[in-house]
């Protein structure tokens, strides 16, 4: 597509990357199911890269391009990169560093996270170091640098204490300290957070979630802006394989087309749930950027144009009300993942962060009486009714 203007994430979501198939006209991006490529003549193929598809295939590329132009606005210095999942993004960055090297994490991170850190390349014998952090007091997280520091993984808003960390301060931090800078932007989306405004080097997705927003793919993308460092990242993506497939490419490109309507709809219904949840009587705390009860409501304000789909809330009744809420719900499909375009809800100290100690969960405050709910597209009214009548269990 060559418009010489600067384009809305709105139009980008549906064209960038996205050209009509020369050999057919057909609009939409075809599925290059191929192993290979015929070769014209020896080591001169069609296009450069085009030798074999776990280096580079068309629809991939595409669904690439579209990501990294939503992430970076459409200003076309981005170099997209997909895998066939979030924690295959996740371990592809980590294949960066060296034995040695120390990494300076969110505290409150993604229950696969941790378990890939901790037991992986910590425990697993990879030689890397980490030090987890809550990143909301600046304080603590500058003194956890040390001299062999070389990457920081941000998240947030985390997982699932929703915790919101200043990008701008905290980026700014790991870069006087020579360190790399990554945002996992799962929750909020480019539509919502935009971290290479606050001058992050990478910017990572489980596009399981809200990118595809269909809950029918598993994959995961990267975004840098450095040509550098995206020709490592691509080198290490041929090299390990973790790559994303075709259909999947396809399926969460097609998700891409209506993520800027999900996300009004996901942020719209959040704030609806999230502030009847709050005057609930059952409910001992709600946990929501959008809420002003939140630690970081005002930055929360600052730094995202919304607040998203991502709730957690704690029963007074304990483990067993949880237990009868999250069975209770009809709508709100008792499952892990998040970001479709149903609802989901789920107990993260025994689904999503069960791999996380009982004593990191009692710290981090994962109650066992705490629930985290994704909430979907549907009627706002039918998801609180559903909700209502679960909760009066």
């Amino acid at each position: 597509m060559k418009i010489d203007r600067k384009l809305s994430l709105n139009t980008l979501a549906i064209h960038a990357g996205q050209q009509p198939d020369p050999a057919t006209g057909a609009i939409m991006t075809p599925i290059y199911q191929t192993s290979t490529y015929v070769q014209p003549a020896l080591g001169k193929p069609l296009l450069p890269g085009y030798e074999y598809a776990r280096t580079k295939n068309p629809t991939r590329t595409a669904f690439e391009q579209c990501v990294a132009a939503l992430e970076c606005e459409g200003d076309n210095i981005g170099y997209g990169a997909a895998f066939a999942s979030g924690c295959g993004a996740e371990t592809t960055v980590m294949h960066l560093l060296e034995p040695g090297d120390h990494v300076v994490v969110s505290d409150d991170v993604y229950g696969g996270t941790f378990r890939m850190f901790d037991k992986v390349f910590f425990a697993g014998g990879k030689g890397i170091q980490f030090t987890y952090v809550d990143m909301t007091n600046l304080a603590a997280y500058e003194a956890a640098f040390k001299p062999n520091t070389k990457l920081v993984w941000i998240e947030t808003p985390t997982n699932p204490m929703l915790k919101v960390i200043d990008l701008e301060q905290t980026i700014a931090i790991a870069h006087k300290k020579k360190a790399l800078a990554l945002v996992d932007n799962t929750f909020m989306s480019p539509m919502l957070q935009k971290p290479f405004r606050f001058g992050a080097d990478i910017v990572l997705h489980s596009a399981t979630k809200y990118l595809n927003g269909h809950s029918d793919v598993v994959s995961g993308v990267t975004v840098v802006k450095d040509k550098a460092l995206a020709d490592k990242i691509y080198f290490l993506q041929k090299s390990l394989g973790a790559v994303a497939g075709p259909m999947d490419s396809w399926l969460a490109m097609r998700g891409l087309k209506t993520l800027p309507l999900r996300m009004e709809r996901h942020d719209f219904n959040g704030r609806a749930i999230a502030q009847k949840l709050a005057e609930h009587s059952e409910i001992a705390k709600v946990i929501y950027p959008g809420l002003k009860t939140h630690a970081q409501h005002a930055l929360s304000s600052k730094q995202m144009s919304g607040f998203g789909g991502m709730i957690t809330f704690v029963m007074k009744g304990g483990l067993e009300k949880a237990r009868k809420v999250v069975a209770g719900t009809k709508i709100f499909a008792l499952a892990e993942s998040l970001g479709g375009v149903e609802s989901l809800i789920e107990h993260p100290g025994i689904m999503t962060h069960a791999s996380v100690p009982p004593e990191n969960r009692k710290a981090l405050g994962i109650d066992d009486g705490l629930i985290r709910i994704s909430v979907g597209v549907e009627s706002v009214d039918d998801l609180w009714e559903d909700l209502k009548i679960a909760l009066a269990l």
